[in-house]
């Protein structure tokens, strides 16, 4: 497969061949500003319209007083606890999952109904690792344990911050008409991780933050082409949730690994983002669920 090189020049520069308009493929630019290195790509309908919908949800507020969110809540516990009753909305038996207090809502404050979201999803896709990672069970695990809740809305909001999705609001964005082919695709994404690692190691001697290159491949993998190329299910659509079930499961597996206790929490989430944007931008990562880490779940 021939991949363009990668040429970039001043203070201003665009990378990638001429050739690619025209022929349905995205034309990717750098622009350096400040200590920083913006990445500007153009994007399908689908993943504009994927694109939106999650930027949607993760604006959306948990309100205690919306039936919906009050059913999901529900719907957790009893994902989490089959069979097990629960006794109200607000009650000591949240603390068992490892919420701060009675009421759960009150800790939904900094990720909103997203993070009870990506649990409710975790809890019904992968009960085995949830089940595992609630109960602390495998590994040593330390006399002072993160709170299982309240770690799953530090994870979303972690991710949200890594992804920096909101940082493209106010940029125009052009949208491709042209009908692609899965070997376009799959050369267009391929070719964006060459020059995300070039400036990755750029931006390290610059000292500047590589989270827009990890935007740019994660909504790449929003896109339905790259899953109909892969003869794979549709579960695109889902890319977040199930990076957030990979998220969980590796900081639970460096939390043993580093032996760590409650008040190193905040290191160990930082670790867990390192990796989670190192295996983001390996060459043959084109979905969530061919990251290397991803095989922890089951």
């Amino acid at each position: 497969m021939k991949c363009f090189r990668v040429a970039c020049t001043g203070a201003d520069a665009t990378c990638g061949s001429p050739a690619w308009i025209g022929r349905g493929l995205t034309c990717v630019c750098f622009k350096r500003k400040g200590a920083y290195e913006r990445i500007c790509i153009n994007l399908t309908p689908l993943q504009e319209q994927r694109l939106q919908r999650l930027k949607h949800r993760m604006k959306v507020y948990f309100d205690a007083s919306r039936p919906d969110h009050q059913e999901a809540l529900r719907a957790l516990w009893s994902a989490t606890y089959p069979g097990q009753e629960l006794h109200g909305l607000i009650s000591e038996q949240w603390k068992e999952m490892g919420w701060q207090g009675r009421d759960p809502s009150t800790d939904f404050r900094g990720a909103g109904f997203i993070s009870l979201e990506n649990l409710l999803f975790f809890a019904k896709t992968f009960s085995t690792s949830f089940q595992r990672l609630l109960n602390k069970q495998g590994g040593k695990r330390a006399t002072w344990e993160y709170p299982f809740a309240v770690a799953g809305v530090n994870i979303t909001f972690m991710i949200m911050q890594m992804l920096d999705l909101d940082a493209c609001k106010n940029e125009k964005k052009k949208k491709t008409i042209s009908i692609w082919t899965s070997k376009h695709v799959l050369c267009k994404l391929t070719c964006m991780k060459i020059i995300a690692h070039y400036f990755i190691l750029t931006a390290y001697l610059f000292a500047a933050k590589p989270r827009t290159f990890v935007r740019t491949v994660f909504i790449q993998m929003l896109s339905g082409e790259v899953i109909e190329f892969l003869d794979a299910c549709s579960e695109n659509e889902w890319a977040f949730d199930l990076l957030y079930c990979v998220a969980f499961v590796v900081m639970d597996k460096q939390w043993l690994e580093k032996n760590a206790t409650y008040m190193e929490f905040n290191d160990v989430l930082r670790s867990t983002r390192a990796q989670l944007e190192r295996e983001l931008l390996l060459d043959d990562v084109l979905r969530i669920e061919d990251m290397p880490s991803y095989g922890l779940l089951c």
